[in-house]
């Protein structure tokens, strides 16, 4: 399955892109696919970090082929 992951602030620092297409044989579940980024790139804080299925929040959402899947830092307020 092919899809398209997004980076934004801190993240996309830490991973050292904005955005990738991955191919992916094991991943069906959205907490499968945040398993094997947040290994593969070490991304701190996993608790905070917030990901988005085609623009909408969903952590029970199962992934099909072209979503596009944004991984969002912790937002400060004000």
């Amino acid at each position: 399955m092919k899809l398209k992951l997004k980076y934004f602030g801190k993240l996309a620092e830490t991973a050292g892109l904005q955005e990738e297409y991955k191919e992916l044989e094991s991943a069906d579940t959205l907490a499968e696919l945040k398993r094997i980024v947040f290994e593969e790139y070490k991304f701190e804080d996993s608790e905070t970090i917030q990901v988005a299925v085609n623009q909408q929040l969903n952590e029970n959402k199962t992934l099909k082929e072209g979503d596009e899947i944004a991984f969002l830092p912790p937002f400060a307020g004000g």
